[in-house]
């Protein structure tokens, strides 16, 4: 479980973010399946059918059972392998891999909300050895993410944490406890109906690439609905996480159609009181 300590709830914004088909066009866990295989962690069986999964999950996306029925799996095929050499693969091989994925708008946002002053955090169901990394490169000020069980250096198969449904929710409360963010004024997107928790703990949910269930509950809550679809290197737009601000002229874009979508919300409120 994750655990905050100490602060008390205070004023400070924060931008909550999902990874997978939110941040990035696919499954993040499964885009490493070349690299593993290529280290021989994996065999070229389980290989395919991990790009087969990826493929089934960028044009579907993944419910609740999907998701966990693909964490099992990775839980399971993980047993034994050293976190240093999962860790040395993903740090050697996150540009490559990663870059092609992530959605320009997304980094766009990133920068908006950076340069509002608010935090950036990454909530993710996968493994902190994919999530932290690509947080870090995105300029994110922080992560959560699953945790697997380590026992002398090696995965056991068991999961100590599943940052996953009303988990994500919690980390998000425990964050707000412990850095003094005012959860009604923070915002929070995702693509899932599985991180519904999540968008009802914040003041500003916003629903990305929304499944069809989310997409429901958004247009009914008149929650906004954003769609991203443009992919960008983030080699060229940005290179360090210092450098978030070259993304800004777009994000802020992106951040005003979140704000006036809100300020027509409360304006028709008003109107229809």
């Amino acid at each position: 479980m994750f655990h905050a300590t100490g602060g008390e709830p205070g004023n400070k914004v924060a931008a909550f973010f999902d990874l997978d088909k939110t941040i990035i066009a696919s499954s993040s866990a499964l885009a490493f399946s070349r690299p593993l295989l290529k280290q021989g962690l994996i065999n070229r069986k389980a290989a395919l059918k991990s790009a087969y999964a990826q493929l089934m999950f960028s044009i579907a996306g993944a419910d609740a059972q999907q998701t966990e029925r693909l964490r099992a799996q990775i839980s399971a095929l993980c047993v034994g392998w050293d976190v240093a050499q999962v860790s040395a693969i993903v740090n050697e091989t996150l540009h490559d891999v990663v870059d092609p994925l992530i959605y320009a708008e997304a980094a766009e946002l990133i920068a908006a909300h950076k340069a509002e002053g608010d935090d950036v955090i990454v909530l993710s169901a996968t493994g902190e050895e994919v999530v932290k990394p690509v947080a870090e490169m995105l300029g994110a000020d922080r992560s959560v993410s699953t945790r697997m069980e380590v026992i002398d250096g090696r995965y056991s198969g068991q999961v100590e944490f599943y940052c996953f449904g009303e988990e994500k929710a919690r980390a998000a409360r425990q964050l707000a406890t412990e850095y003094g963010y005012d959860l009604s004024r923070c915002a929070a997107y995702s693509d899932s109906s599985t991180d519904l928790p999540l968008l009802e703990a914040v003041g500003r949910p916003c629903a990305v690439n929304p499944d069809k269930q989310l997409r429901k509950i958004a247009q009914d809550r008149d929650w906004p609905v954003l769609t991203f679809s443009r992919q960008v290197s983030l080699r060229t737009k940005i290179p360090h996480p210092a450098a978030t601000a070259l993304a800004l002229g777009v994000g802020v874009g992106a951040l005003a159609v979140a704000g006036v979508t809100w300020y027509g919300v409360k304006n028709r409120r008003r109107q229809g009181a």
